[in-house]
């Protein structure tokens, strides 16, 4: 009599069987499109080959807490990765099988696959218990003592034990097989006529010619030995005698276990299959917890320090990090990366960062978004402390190399890009923007943008605008008159900064003076004195 054992709420990032549903149908609370992963280099990162990263995002803060509990117990048990990577060719070739046992449904291929799904799950279940079972007293997180606790039922049950010694009889029954007797009827002409099977052997036959025996040291005849040497099967064979022969083993073949493998099928399908099935489901978590614990590894191993972060509700719109570092540029320089402080509270849920070319804006502004990703996908954030509450949508809008110039201009596609986050953009979502608007001149371009900066105060959303415009950041007092007044929310200036004429990368909550990086912005573009005097005197 077969086990049954509830599965359907084992899960390595959802706590029950109502938040698996829900991600599933796509209501996590939550959005990362591809454009907004790939700007923010999350690809970089985290790079999945069976699903998308961003159908990992949630903000449901009981979702986040769960995962980092199983991220928890990765980094204190090592070992816990090695073994969910193991799982996954296993779990690939059991998909397979099933793929192509449909295919062949009723043969004796269906059959024999069906005995190697069976071998397959018995070397799963072994390696699982092996590899969870020697640790389930560490293990803290409800995710992996859940598994461990269901792997633990599954492997002592009799059941378990009866399924390993029928296929033990099974695969023994078939691997015996080495040859075939084939009776041929002959026409008057000696021509094949009818052919069958006339028996299974477990033994090959050997070439009866002289020369053969003198190379085997074998001079006895008996049943196995042929009167004809042996030729290669399908050698000379027309297409319509390889396939009959091939239809009378198989006919053989399912005639001599068309009891016991027919009845195994069955118990592939009630057993099997049940107790397969939320492993195969929970593929892409297993590729995404293992990648995702490879990256905090690689991250610690950087220098990179990393914290749990306390998750608030949405509708606090909280976020405030102490020393918070870009974990892209944290794996891409030698060296440490330099830290910076963020907050966005009541007086900045939008921040203007002005600063010199190459200072920190950029990266300070991925930067938070990463924290927020990150957060939402259960990781630690790259911070000495961050508390956050969860966004539903991160939009970017970041200089591209495709834009769609040729109907619309550089600036109209640009515009075009900020016009689309506000279809989507609520009080809960985060937006990012760097050096947007860069394609026009510092008149239009700051008008542009204090129009689209007076739209996400009106929107009440988290926003951080990272620009060369210094005429910008000097209209934010007249942007907060203007909108505060109305419900909209407070806009601050952030100021990438230079420290004894050098760049500190450090990024300070501060009116810029609108005249410190104008030698910057001349050195950007080519324009300072030295460089065109050095043109000048090349062209003389």
């Amino acid at each position: 009599m077969s086990v049954t054992i509830d599965t359907t709420d084992i899960s390595l990032l959802y706590p029950d069987t109502e938040s698996i549903r829900r991600q599933s149908i796509g209501e996590g609370g939550a959005k990362l499109s591809e454009v907004t992963a790939e700007q923010l280099e999350l690809y970089y990162l985290i790079d999945l080959k069976s699903s998308d990263i961003g159908s990992f995002m949630t903000a449901d803060a009981e979702v986040i807490r769960y995962r980092q509990e199983t991220f928890a117990d990765m980094a204190a048990n090592p070992e816990i990765a090695r073994v969910l990577l193991k799982m996954l060719p296993l779990l690939g070739d059991i998909t397979e099988l099933r793929r192509m046992g449909s295919d062949s449904a009723g043969s004796t291929e269906s059959y024999l696959y069906s005995i190697t799904e069976v071998e397959l799950y018995t070397s799963l279940m072994e390696h699982l218990k092996n590899g969870l079972l020697p640790i389930a007293d560490k293990l803290q997180s409800r995710a992996f003592k859940r598994l461990a606790e269901r792997i633990s039922l599954l492997t002592e049950s009799e059941y378990y034990k009866e399924l390993n010694e029928k296929l033990n009889e099974l695969t023994k029954r078939v691997r015996e097989i080495k040859s075939i007797t084939v009776g041929v009827n002959l026409d008057a002409q000696l021509r094949p006529e009818h052919a069958g099977v006339l028996s299974i052997n477990n033994e090959y036959f050997k070439s009866g010619e002289i020369l053969d025996k003198i190379l085997r040291l074998d001079f006895k005849e008996d049943e196995y030995t042929c009167i004809a040497s042996l030729v290669p099967f399908r050698k000379n064979q027309s297409e319509n005698q390889q396939m009959a022969l091939s239809f009378a083993f198989n006919s053989a073949i399912n005639e001599v276990f068309k009891t016991s493998i027919r009845s195994w099928k069955k118990v592939v399908q009630m057993y099997v299959l049940e107790n397969t099935d939320f492993l195969i489901r929970m593929m892409p978590e297993i590729e995404f917890v293992v990648k995702a614990a490879e990256l905090m590894t690689r991250l610690e191993e950087k220098g990179c320090h990393l914290c749990r972060p306390e998750i608030l509700p949405m509708a606090e719109k909280k976020f405030s990090a102490k020393n918070l570092c870009n974990p892209v540029v944290s794996l891409k320089i030698d060296g440490p990366v330099v830290p910076n402080d963020f907050t966005f509270d009541e007086d900045g849920m939008i921040f203007v960062i002005t600063g010199p070319n190459r200072g920190g804006k950029s990266v300070t502004t991925c930067a938070v978004g990463l924290a927020f990703v990150m957060a939402q996908l259960g990781l630690y954030v790259c911070a000495d402390e961050a508390v956050l509450s969860p966004c539903d949508n991160i939009f970017t809008h970041f200089p591209t190399g495709s834009e769609d110039t040729i109907d619309k201009g550089r600036l109209g596609e640009e515009c075009a890009r900020l016009d689309a986050i506000f279809d989507t953009l609520t009080e809960n979502s985060l937006a990012l923007l760097d050096e947007s608007l860069s394609s026009t001149g510092s008149y239009e371009a700051s008008y542009i943008a204090s129009e689209v900066l007076s739209g996400f105060s009106m929107a009440r959303c988290r926003c951080i605008f990272s620009t060369h415009l210094h005429d910008l950041a000097a209209s934010v007092d007249r942007i907060n008159d203007e909108c505060i007044p109305k419900g909209g929310v407070k806009i601050d200036n952030m100021v990438a900064a230079i420290d004894e004429g050098s760049r500190s990368f450090k990024v300070r909550r501060a009116k810029p003076d609108g005249k410190s990086y104008a030698r910057d912005i001349a050195e950007k573009y080519g324009l300072s004195i030295e460089k065109i005097m050095a043109k000048v005197e090349k062209n003389r």
